[in-house]
């Protein structure tokens, strides 16, 4: 501080030809660097502004496609759900003709069944009859040869008549 005050140059005093160094020296210094450093630094800005906007443009474009492909994969997936209920439907429609036809089958089959029952109980039931009658015209032929043979006497009738439906019943 006291180098200031003792006249030996204080803070505000100004020597011209130091100022006149520091002038050229800084115009020089701007020349130079005008010439020599700010092209390439003006260049690499702009060569990265460029690169930035082609990089924002790219992005901008691989947006709008990412959204198209969205938009696409969305319509797809709608489009294979309605295609996937449709399928169900008519898997569900083709099980239920399905199950119809096998209902109406086995109500067909039953009924076929039930119908060769009867046939079979009818036939049964004729073959029945017709060996009844036969057997019962067999017997009545027995027991008319009976009673011819022996004699016309109304007691020996009647035993013999007793005789034969004991006789009846003992085979059966």
């Amino acid at each position: 501080m006291q180098y200031f005050l003792a006249g030996g140059g204080t803070l505000l005093s100004f020597d011209t030809g130091f100022g006149i160094w520091v002038l050229i020296s800084t115009l020089l210094f701007l020349y130079l660097m005008n010439k020599y450093l700010v092209p390439p630094i003006m260049n690499a800005l702009n060569e990265r502004e460029e690169r930035i906007k082609d990089s924002l443009e790219s992005a901008d474009k691989a947006l709008a496609k990412a959204e198209a492909i969205s938009r696409e994969n969305e319509k797809a997936l709608k489009e294979a759900e309605i295609a996937a209920q449709k399928i169900r439907k008519e898997a569900l429609e083709d099980a239920e003709i399905l199950r119809s036809e096998k209902i109406a089958k086995a109500k067909t089959d039953a009924a076929k069944i039930l119908d060769d029952a009867k046939s079979a109980i009818e036939q049964e039931k004729k073959r029945a009859l017709t060996e009844l009658r036969s057997e019962v015209a067999d017997l009545a032929i027995k027991a008319s040869t009976i009673i011819i043979r022996s004699e016309l006497d109304s007691v020996k009738n009647k035993k013999l008549v007793d005789s034969f439906i004991n006789d009846l019943t003992k085979n059966n």
